[in-house]
């Protein structure tokens, strides 16, 4: 596959000249500077677009080009906001970029209640507890509806979520409330062209407003919408020649009685089905299927590797209660050596990145993007070039080591 790595733009304290070295061949990135809902002209592409080939790199995908709010819950102005995505896909692909990984979350990119959750080897990984959440939704943002949907949860037998949120309640102190805040609404979600920016003053209010924009909105409905706006843009893809690669739900279930429709193979199959076209097709993320314990994932890949044109390469490990986090790339429930095998017969130059990675040796101190380490990742890119040249060896296709002697 080919190694590629997301950057967040030339203010990246992670530079393209750092990347080179390391061994990434394309680079995945998005204009993150364009307000949400204005058109991505050729200039702003072609500029950013040569400023990676000035390092000996390509502009591989581009993560994401966001589908608006309005687009999601079908505002009156969805043809307008579905016609200016229409726009920014024929200036993508006139200079020459035609895949485009994006998402259908409503309101919420991802979600971690823990960005530095301390592993055993003194690392830290990315952590998501039901606990903290379910506290957040009841007692920080204060949702309607929340403790009765909390105490009906039923996803982990024997558990008592709610019992949970009560004891926590007894020691959780306002820094801590705060730091919940800024994990799940802010620090996630500001670095990717989100609807909270890390420099908005009253973020939990903002994202009030923005749930209630969703009342009502069942599962089917969302499914509706999507399909509504992949019928719209499918002619332009088929055109263009560009390649939509849907990413899945993160973590893979119903948040904040938001509706998600991308966590399983179930809804992978529909979304597929529901508008069949190649140009319709999907981000694998490894780890955002692996977090949830409904998933096989080696068979989704295998289910699936026809309609993938991009791939998230990480793994997520899940505790006995349900509680999961990042793990290493050698280890969880993704089994990534077999994913290397399933992708590389179907397309050895499919894009891939390494996704989340450790913070790790100094990367906390760093100011980088939460998930987005430099070390860490880097680690992880090693064990996936390792994987993936002994696997190209088994298949006998010939492994280029990107960056010597060329």
């Amino acid at each position: 596959m080919e190694r590629t790595w997301r950057w967040f733009g030339k203010k990246d304290k992670i530079t393209l000249a750092m990347l080179r070295q390391i061994g990434v061949e394309g680079i995945v990135t998005a204009l993150h500077d364009v307000p949400l809902g204005e058109v991505w002209t050729r200039e702003q592409i072609r500029d950013l677009r040569e400023y990676i080939e000035q390092y000996g790199m390509r502009w591989s995908v581009v993560e994401s080009l966001p589908v608006t709010e309005t687009i999601k819950y079908a505002a009156p102005d969805r043809d307008q906001q579905i016609a200016v995505y229409c726009q920014s896909l024929r200036n993508l692909a006139a200079e020459g970029i035609h895949t485009i990984c994006y998402n259908f979350m409503p309101v919420l990119d991802w979600a971690r209640t823990d960005l530095l959750h301390p592993n055993p080897n003194g690392s830290s990984n990315l952590y998501f507890s039901y606990s903290e959440f379910a506290y957040f939704d009841i007692y920080i943002l204060k949702r309607e509806g929340a403790r009765e949907e909390w105490a009906s949860f039923s996803r982990f037998p024997g558990r008592d979520v709610l019992a949970e949120v009560e004891e926590l309640r007894k020691t959780m102190t306002p820094e801590a409330e705060h730091r919940l805040v800024e994990n799940i609404i802010v620090k996630t979600q500001g670095f990717v062209s989100g609807n909270i920016r890390e420099d908005d003053e009253h973020p939990l209010e903002l994202f009030r407003q923005l749930l209630a924009q969703y009342e009502g909105i069942s599962k089917d409905y969302l499914r509706e919408n999507l399909r509504y706006f992949l019928s719209a843009i499918m002619p332009v893809c088929e055109e263009c020649g560009i390649d939509m690669c849907i990413h899945p739900d993160d973590p893979p279930i119903p948040v904040l009685g938001l509706p998600r429709i991308v966590n399983s193979d179930q809804d992978i199959e529909w979304m597929l089905k529901a508008v069949d076209n190649p140009h319709n097709g999907l981000t694998f993320c490894a780890g955002s299927l692996s977090a949830g314990a409904h998933n096989n994932v080696v068979e989704m890949a295998r289910k699936y590797a026809s309609r993938t044109w991009f791939v998230h390469l990480r793994s997520c490990h899940i505790f006995p209660n349900g509680d999961f986090t990042e793990a290493s790339h050698l280890g969880g429930r993704a089994d990534i050596i077999e994913l290397c095998r399933i992708f590389e017969r179907q397309n050895p130059a499919l894009p891939m990145r390494v996704d989340h990675g450790m913070t790790m040796l100094g990367d906390e101190s760093r100011g980088y993007n939460a998930g987005y380490s430099f070390l860490g990742r880097m680690f992880a890119m090693g064990q996936v070039q390792g994987i993936l040249a002994t696997v190209d060896r088994e298949l006998g296709i010939p492994y280029h080591q990107p960056g010597f002697f060329d």
